[in-house]
């Protein structure tokens, strides 16, 4: 891993012809509360997808269109574990393979839909949308905070309608909550802490370290005792859209910068940014605790106060997102604090990247 602490400023602004995700990646589809044994629509990678639980307990996600005549099969009604078409009744079974024509005995060897590869995992439905022949369930992003018995909390899922690597760099640049947050989790310190960022080839990380501060009221709530704390915000960012980011306060000179945090409190904040379209995304977040983690009602508690934060944020985002509409073709200026959002889409442009050639023969 290579440290990176001079960031020059400079200009950031999307190729028009390089896609805006890879596709040779897990992408979080839905809480796995969310898919039952019924039909369940989602947009994903600005592909349509049908997802539902089959009876074994199995999530099938297929491509959400007729082999017939392209209406969507999730207008249609499950029938055992086979999805019918809700117009001309086809069926399909979990794998896309069609196993019922009406008025005919043999059916049509063409007759299939995609079938896309499901994990389920850190209580999300994964799916991969690109070679299935790569989807690797270890690739899987490490979220396992999410039902780790050590650890308690609960989440999300925001629709925001922006570009999802602007949920990337919102998240990837914590200055942010000086500004936007100032009456729960922000403070001056978040913005004028120096700050470090690191990276490999398939992840960034940003650590901060804000010292002998006054808690903002959020943090001094959480931890319950007075005085000056030492917090810290460590972002860990996964390629292409998954950061897990260690955040916490102890009252100051307990240790916690030499790694001793049993006298404060210690959260990850899980987010998992899934494109819908090209300006549009699925946002999946979750607060985990490590503290008085029996409590239910501190989780619920929790998991309200950060809707009401992420709200905060998804203004700011589809705000941005207009204004980047509205002026095609205009440039990002970064600075040092964008540091982590600049690793962020280089990561992820390179993954975009090694597929084109891939791409481009399949066209041929």
């Amino acid at each position: 891993m290579i440290a990176r602490q001079d960031h020059p400023a400079g200009q950031m602004l999307a190729d028009p012809n390089r896609p805006s995700f890879p596709l040779n990646a897990w992408y979080a589809a839905a809480w796995d509360v969310d898919v039952k044994h019924e039909l369940f629509a989602r947009t994903i990678c600005n592909k349509k997808i049908v997802m539902y639980r089959r009876s074994d307990g199995v999530v099938a996600a297929l491509e959400d269109a007729c082999w017939h005549r392209l209406v969507p099969l999730s207008l249609g009604r499950l029938d055992g574990d086979e999805v019918v078409c809700g117009y001309h009744g086809l069926a399909y079974n979990s794998q896309g393979r069609c196993t019922h024509m009406p008025s005919q005995e043999t059916i049509n060897p063409s007759a299939c839909v995609r079938s896309y590869p499901v994990v389920e995992k850190h209580r999300y439905i994964w799916l991969w949308m690109g070679d299935p022949a790569l989807a690797d369930p270890a690739l899987v992003p490490d979220l396992h905070w999410n039902h780790d018995p050590e650890w308690a909390g609960d989440g999300k899922t925001i629709h925001v309608k922006c570009d999802y690597r602007l949920v990337l760099d919102n998240l990837m640049d914590l200055t942010h909550e000086t500004f936007v947050h100032g009456s729960s989790i922000g403070d001056r310190s978040v913005a004028e802490a120096p700050f470090q960022t690191t990276f490999s080839d398939r992840t960034a990380t940003v650590t901060r370290w804000m010292r002998d501060i006054t808690p903002p009221p959020f943090w001094a709530g959480q931890l319950g005792k007075p005085g000056k704390v030492d917090r810290w915000q460590i972002i860990n960012f996964e390629a292409p859209c998954t950061i897990a980011i260690d955040v916490g306060v102890a009252p100051t000179g307990t240790g916690a910068p030499e790694g001793d945090r049993s006298q404060g409190v210690n959260g990850f904040v899980l987010n998992t940014i899934t494109p819908e379209t090209d300006t549009t995304c699925h946002y999946f977040w979750a607060f985990c605790r490590n503290y008085r983690i029996g409590e239910q009602r501190i989780t619920h508690q929790l998991r309200e106060g950060v809707t009401g934060i992420f709200h905060e944020d998804e203004i700011v985002l589809e705000a941005q997102q207009r204004a980047i509409d509205a002026n095609p073709g205009r440039v990002f200026y970064n600075i040092n604090i964008d540091s982590g959002a600049l690793w962020a889409r280089r990561l992820i442009d390179r993954m975009i990247d090694a597929e084109r050639p891939q791409q481009k023969q399949a066209a041929e």
